[in-house]
């Protein structure tokens, strides 16, 4: 376990060695979509270590202490591998299959570890955890009950010392010889962070299957990209689509922008563009208008745009306060939370 002043504190959930391909002598020009004035100017250009992170988003407690695992885990297994694919498909060069692996890898684990994916998280397990928990409980003790009456013995299951899931079971034994069995768990940080964890290492497999390639913007057009990059499409046509899909679902798309001018895609079920092909114009507007719709709260862009005019940003300085606020207090409640289920 690492000291406190060890700890990856500034948690990127866009890597830098993704957004450098935006930037400008270390700048990147940002649209903010949520700002506290009217008076905020549409773009800034900010510092690629200074945008795109919060203060111990992934960091947790474990049984020694805070331990930045995942967060080191992420760049060892998804971030430094695709660093030279990510070169080689900007610049023309070939991609070996373990190329397009890494690549492939490095768009699986940006769609699971952003803010946004994280709100969305929480929201579904607040519905859906507590009766998905009783359900479990309920079948776990009469599946104890019938081996007990079978003579049958159950071994403890051997604990994956990667698995993040934060559970607790307590029994409480009453004079009669009977009992009570309740399971805890934090919908929270390490709740979310074991659900990536399984993703990333479980649900990827889905990803490997499909056909990718890498597409290009043609001349005159500039792709941008957000703080929450991967989308997954359902399209009909440009007036009828959503980002509602998933890493399975046919005809579904998915992508995501690699520079300016490329763009890792693949439409499930069908057959791969040819290498170096590339959009029509309008399809990469299209392309272009839904990079910017995606975003959650910030849209980097090689050169200032019209982000404004397909996305006005909202002027709220009670919401601003509100968010900040919330990530001010984010790792001392997590933390506290996490502690509380070890004891």
């Amino acid at each position: 376990m690492k000291l406190r002043d060890q700890l990856r504190k500034d948690n990127h959930y866009v890597p830098k060695l993704y957004l450098k391909q935006w930037a400008r002598n270390g700048k990147i020009p940002t649209y903010r979509l949520l700002v506290p004035s009217a008076n905020c100017p549409l773009w800034k250009d900010h510092s690629i270590k200074g945008i795109a992170f919060h203060q111990h988003l992934y960091t947790y407690v474990a049984g020694q202490g805070e331990t930045d695992e995942f967060e080191r885990w992420l760049d060892r297994e998804f971030e430094s591998p695709a660093e030279e694919a990510i070169d080689r498909a900007i610049h023309g060069g070939r991609l070996s299959p373990q190329h397009w692996n890494q690549l492939i890898r490095f768009l699986a684990a940006q769609d699971v570890r952003t803010p946004v994916r994280l709100r969305e998280f929480l929201a579904r397990q607040h519905k859906s955890l507590l009766p998905l928990m009783n359900e479990i409980l309920t079948s776990s003790v009469e599946e104890l009950e019938r081996a007990a009456r079978l003579g049958v013995h159950i071994s403890a299951p051997k604990r994956d010392t990667n698995d993040l899931f934060p559970f607790k079971v307590t029994i409480a034994r009453n004079a009669d010889g009977g009992g009570t069995i309740q399971a805890k768990t934090i919908v929270g940080r390490q709740l979310w962070l074991a659900s990536s964890r399984h993703i990333l290492t479980s649900t990827i497999s889905r990803l490997m299957t499909h056909r990718w390639t890498i597409l290009h913007a043609p001349d005159g057009v500039s792709w941008p990209t957000s703080d929450n990059p991967v989308i997954r499409l359902n399209f009909s046509d440009a007036q009828n689509y959503d980002f509602l899909g998933g890493w399975g679902r046919n005809n579904g798309e998915i992508l995501l922008p690699l520079s300016s001018k490329h763009l890792l895609y693949t439409k499930i079920g069908s057959r791969p563009f040819p290498r170096g092909a590339a959009f029509d114009e309008g399809t990469a507007h299209l392309v272009r208008r839904m990079i910017i719709e995606h975003a959650d709260r910030f849209v980097f862009a090689k050169e200032q745009g019209d982000a404004h005019l397909i996305r006005p940003r909202k002027v709220c300085p009670a919401t601003f306060r509100q968010e900040q606020l919330a990530w001010q207090n984010w790792h001392q409640e997590q933390s506290q939370a996490e502690a509380e289920l070890l004891l």
